[in-house]
């Protein structure tokens, strides 16, 4: 029983601060690409982070660039966004994921084969 789960997630105000965590269970995903992905209502899936399996690389979208940073913590499984400077168009369900692509960005929704729940994050003007 393989699964991702997602914390973090809450309201706040444009400018704060929220950190999400995504803990993993069953499988170890130390040796796998860790991103994260949101999906705004009415808006389809899209690519916000993602970190190799030794987080030596790291990608980021344009839109969060200087203000998101992704990481990971292998011994613990769990892989984290930290997000700074928020602003109301980041408001959407997150979803952390897991997968295997060797090279490249892993910024596609298909490099991904493990997907958590998601957890909403709303940003209030």
């Amino acid at each position: 029983q393989d699964q991702l789960v997602e914390s973090g997630g809450g309201l706040v105000q444009a400018g704060g601060s929220l950190r999400l965590s995504c803990a993993a269970s069953g499988r170890t995903f130390s040796s796998y690409n860790r991103g994260w992905f949101r999906q705004a209502p009415g808006k389809e899936r899209e690519f916000v982070a993602s970190i190799n399996w030794s987080g030596s690389s790291t990608y980021y979208a344009d839109s969060v660039k200087g203000r998101f940073t992704i990481s990971r913590d292998n011994a613990k499984n769990t892989v984290y966004l930290q997000m700074n400077s928020l602003k109301p168009e980041d408001t959407a369900v997150y979803y952390c994921a897991a997968g295997r692509k060797y090279g490249g960005s892993a910024s596609g929704l298909n490099d991904y084969d493990y997907w958590g729940q998601g957890t909403q994050v709303t940003v209030s003007s």
